[in-house]
């Protein structure tokens, strides 16, 4: 079943009534924003403002400060909508009177226009929880540390899905802020759309000495140089051109004085990928440029840790959201490098994450000091998630 236009205008009508609430919203969590595992108030805000809507089920502690909120209209397919609620360690720079109060972090990601939204729908869900065309159940997952994993790799998606709350999905939608696009564009992509992250520490040994007598040493800093080319040259000539793949260096530590020849050089960077057969064949082959250590008469030790997997979007819940997003303008292209533990939802469920223009004058980029968004925005995401939910609950949405 496809939405009326009239219920689609009314939808659309009911989503810009909520701006001022949602821009309010939005700039309280802006204010005070919680890093990843700590987001204790900002998840007891949430939960205050959902019990007083009196219609949801509400399950608190879910994978640490996670929360569930569920309203179950009859029998019918069970949709997850999900927001992302912590923040970065970034100091902010701005002068908006809602700046983040808390030094050295803030919301430079979106999370407080994702919370505010979700928000948002569950209000506008609410209201309608006495309307007899809606069968199944809703649950609004508001979920911790996105941006972090703990100590044994696992970020806020992970913890969720281990908790056991939430065992079936048989939909799960999110969004994500973009400041590429303008407010009225949305983003989406059929299959993979975010990159599988894995991040490598590789350590080369050799025997450090005086820098007056390197003939005495085995001197990991030049060892380094041949594998450092060596790792660079796989972005061009061991990956397929048609497919995707990537590594990049992001730090490189070694000695301590300008006299000494080191002992060690480590070397740490990131694995991005779409596919595992790209993902296994870049750590192979960072492995067997390692091994140039050895004919060069030093060693190595190298360390994966494998983070998030791809994000792939189902293609008929893309055309549940096109369907919501009807009027509006649709990109259709991968979202980009980035990655997005939203991807561990849709490993287990059918599911999607659209992107949602928010531009202001000028691109902010994300995960910067001086990242915004175009407020007006928020409205259209409140809008499509809201009529995504009616279209799932109201006919099978797209899925068999």
């Amino acid at each position: 079943m496809v939405l009326l236009k009239t219920e689609i205008t009314d939808l659309v009508q009911r989503s810009e009534a909520l701006l001022p609430e949602l821009i309010e919203l939005r700039r309280n969590f802006h204010r005070f924003p919680e890093l990843s595992f700590e987001e204790k108030k900002t998840s007891e805000k949430i939960e205050g403002m959902l019990r007083e809507l009196n219609v949801y089920d509400l399950e608190t502690g879910a994978g640490g400060y996670g929360l569930i909120a569920t309203l179950k209209l009859g029998e019918g397919p069970v949709i997850g909508v999900r927001a992302d609620m912590d923040a970065l360690p970034i100091q902010e720079h701005s002068n908006h009177s809602w700046s983040s109060e808390i030094p050295g972090v803030m919301h430079a990601c979106g999370h407080d226009a994702h919370m505010a939204i979700l928000l948002g729908t569950a209000k506008l869900l609410a209201e309608s929880a006495e309307d007899p065309a809606l069968r199944g159940t809703v649950k609004f997952i508001f979920q911790p540390a996105e941006e972090k994993a703990d100590q044994n790799g696992e970020t806020g998606a992970v913890k969720m899905l281990a908790s056991g709350k939430l065992d079936r999905l048989d939909r799960v939608l999110a969004l994500h802020m973009c400041p590429w696009l303008s407010t009225g564009e949305i983003q989406v992509h059929d299959g993979p759309s975010m990159a599988n992250n894995d991040d490598f520490l590789l350590t080369i040994t050799g025997s450090g000495g005086h820098a007056g007598y390197p003939q005495q040493v085995i001197d990991p800093v030049w060892i380094s140089t041949f594998i450092l080319q060596a790792i660079y040259s796989l972005n061009g000539r061991k990956v397929n051109p048609l497919e995707v793949g990537t590594i990049s260096v992001g730090e490189i530590h070694a000695g301590h004085a300008s006299n000494i020849i080191p002992q060690t050089v480590e070397i740490r960077g990131t694995i991005r990928s779409y596919t595992e057969e790209v993902r296994e064949k870049l750590i192979q082959e960072i492995e067997r440029a390692a091994r140039m250590a050895h004919t060069l008469g030093g060693d190595y030790e190298l360390k994966i840790q494998k983070g998030e997997p791809a994000l792939v979007n189902h293609p008929e819940i893309n055309n549940v959201i096109k369907q919501a997003a009807d009027g509006l303008k649709i990109m259709d292209a991968p979202f980009g490098m980035g990655s997005e533990d939203f991807s561990h939802f849709t490993a287990k469920f059918p599911g999607a994450m659209f992107f949602l223009g928010c531009k202001l004058d000028k691109e902010r980029s994300l995960h910067q000091p001086d990242f915004d968004i175009d407020e007006q925005a928020m409205a259209v995401g409140v809008r499509i998630f809201m009529t995504s939910i009616r279209e799932v609950l109201t006919d099978k949405g797209g899925v068999g």
